[in-house]
């Protein structure tokens, strides 16, 4: 019967120990993936949004606050993963010299739990501030 209880103790722990390895597999993937698709899409964004006839008048590099803000929304909707919930807040939009800084906030749909009757929700957040650099090239 002792041995019977040890069995049992091993087995549970291994069920523990799997859904633990396998919640923080899911997180990291998350977080890394939310990363990267920010990054990504800021860099995108920001070329999308270069202003080429102020660059052709006098060789200033400037992005327009509209396009970029427009072209991040929809490049990173187009990538977003359906399964979590997203706050975007894009902060700070400099067009000369060409600066951003975006906060994204993830919420896992399935990360909901209760304390004490009061729900609460798990986020993870990545944050960006991104300058726009390029060569000089003088003529």
């Amino acid at each position: 019967m002792k041995e019977s209880f040890w069995a049992v103790l091993i087995v549970g722990l291994g069920i523990i120990s799997i859904f633990l390895v396998y919640y923080f597999q899911t997180v990291t993937n998350t977080s890394e993936h939310n990363y990267e698709l920010l990054k990504e899409t800021t860099e995108a964004a920001m070329f999308d949004a270069l202003d080429l006839p102020a660059y052709r008048n006098d060789q200033t590099i400037r992005i327009d606050q509209e396009k970029f803000v427009a072209s991040f929304y929809r490049r990173f909707a187009e990538d977003a993963t359906l399964a979590h919930t997203y706050q975007i807040d894009i902060y700070d939009v400099h067009e000369e010299p060409p600066k951003v800084s975006i906060n994204l906030s993830t919420f896992d749909m399935s990360a909901w739990f209760s304390i004490r009757s009061q729900q609460t929700r798990i986020a993870l957040m990545n944050r960006i501030d991104a300058i726009l650099e390029t060569k000089y090239v003088s003529q």
